[in-house]
């Protein structure tokens, strides 16, 4: 098999129908925290929805990515990086609006949903684990995996401060720094996206573009 270019299609595929079931379950739960975050006025869901639709994006991304050359993947990667940054910035916005005229959440729906969606982005990660120190598309879900763990951990810590304290306050701290989270992921994945297209055009990543 050797010289066959097998392996890489093996790959390939391999790579296509881990996105698909990343892209599924994030799409689905993205519509299940949108409508849980407007329904609970919460900040830290509507926060982390927004997150997973951005990995929806990113995986949607990589899917298409696969099997192009390292050029295609590089920009791929370049497109998820701004994306995410860009909805990450909305959601900083709608943060800015709450805290001037204020908001409700409920506590129970955060808990509950985030819980859910914890389970979810767990099941992604360990998808995506293997493909971790993979191709720059690959790494970029590896990335955004793994930030939405720490979110959903947010969300669940959020909704029992909130609880607890009787306060929406905690509510848009952890909103605020999911935001944070969502931005920085697409600030990294651009950096790296930026060093693989640096690396094409100066020869050294052989003839992969």
């Amino acid at each position: 098999m050797s010289g066959c270019g097998c392996e890489i299609k093996i790959s390939d595929k391999e790579q296509a129908r881990t996105l698909i079931i990343l892209l599924a379950i994030n799409g689905i739960m993205f519509i299940a925290e949108i409508i849980a975050g407007i329904m609970g006025d919460s900040t830290a869901l509507i926060a982390d929805s927004l997150d997973m639709l951005a990995d929806a994006s990113v995986y949607a991304i990589g899917l298409y990515a696969v099997g192009k050359s390292l050029k295609v993947k590089a920009g791929a990667a370049h497109l998820s990086g701004i994306f995410q940054v860009l909805l990450g910035l909305g959601v900083l916005l709608d943060i800015v609006r709450r805290s001037i005229f204020g908001s409700e959440p409920e506590a129970v729906f955060m808990l509950a949903v985030g819980m859910v969606a914890l389970v979810a982005n767990s099941i992604c990660l360990a998808l995506i684990h293997k493909h971790r120190e993979g191709e720059i598309h690959m790494r970029a879900s590896w990335i955004f995996s793994k930030n939405d763990v720490i979110a959903n951990i947010g969300v669940i810590v959020s909704g029992l401060l909130v609880m607890y304290l009787d306060s929406r306050w905690p509510d848009l701290v952890i909103g605020l720094l999911i935001t944070s989270i969502v931005i920085r992921g697409g600030l990294c994945i651009l950096k790296e996206a930026n060093a693989e297209k640096c690396a094409i055009a100066n020869g050294e990543c052989g003839n992969g573009g």
